[in-house]
């Protein structure tokens, strides 16, 4: 175990932590540089053909594949499937996460 000396009363804040961008353009926002599509997301019981899961309509970037889609929408989309609040796009998981990690932050 380290010892660890900390001075909150008589610290001051430091100049934080610098981030260049480097895959996005100045002024445009991230998201419009993505072609964006709505799908739908079906899970079919692979013995019965049963339909175990059914989103319609969701959003995600055109080049993402048809497994990853399914996966996020089954597994991150918050909500509960059929009703006004569940989750339905992409972008709503990624600003839900920036958010969450933004306010850690401060």
């Amino acid at each position: 175990m380290s010892d660890t000396v900390v001075n909150r009363a008589g610290s001051k804040r430091g100049a934080g932590l610098k981030i260049e961008r480097i895959y996005t353009t100045a002024g445009v926002h991230p998201y419009d540089e993505v072609t964006w599509e709505r799908r739908d997301v079906v899970q079919n019981n692979w013995k019965t053909g049963e339909v175990v899961f059914e989103q319609r309509g969701v959003e995600f970037p055109d080049f993402w594949s048809v497994n990853a889609s399914t996966i996020v929408t089954t597994k991150y989309f918050r909500g509960a499937v059929g009703y006004e609040n569940r989750e339905w796009s992409l972008k709503q998981v990624i600003d839900r996460v920036v958010l969450t990690y933004t306010k850690a932050g401060k």
